[in-house]
């Protein structure tokens, strides 16, 4: 049996950084990265697939992050790769904002 989701609480709107757009927070024991884009909250796996990076320490640049190793792009909405040496998608999570407070869809403690 699947286990349930269930939204949960990971940081305020307020703590991500208006100068890198990006915070690390923790979602079930791992890393999330979350991105303020113009208003707009994303969420996709903190580290790199190509590489042991923590996408919050990248850049943000319309709409996408690179990453601070190897200066891999991936779309943030999507997940998708923008170019080389990264080739495999990000994980991208569910996420809704109320009153401030960030949620993502995890599973249930």
């Amino acid at each position: 049996m699947a286990e349930a989701k269930t939204w949960q609480p990971v940081a305020l709107v307020k703590d991500i950084s208006p100068d890198t757009q990006t915070l690390r927070v923790t979602l079930d024991g791992e890393a999330v990265c979350l991105y303020n884009l113009q208003g707009r909250i994303c969420a996709t796996q903190d580290k790199c697939p190509h590489g042991n990076a923590s996408l919050a320490e990248g850049w943000v640049e319309d709409g996408t992050i690179e990453c601070p190793l190897h200066q891999g792009v991936f779309d943030i909405s999507s997940g998708k790769p923008q170019c080389p040496p990264v080739t495999t998608p990000l994980r991208c999570y569910d996420v809704r904002v109320e009153d401030g407070t960030v949620f993502l869809l995890g599973d249930s403690a």
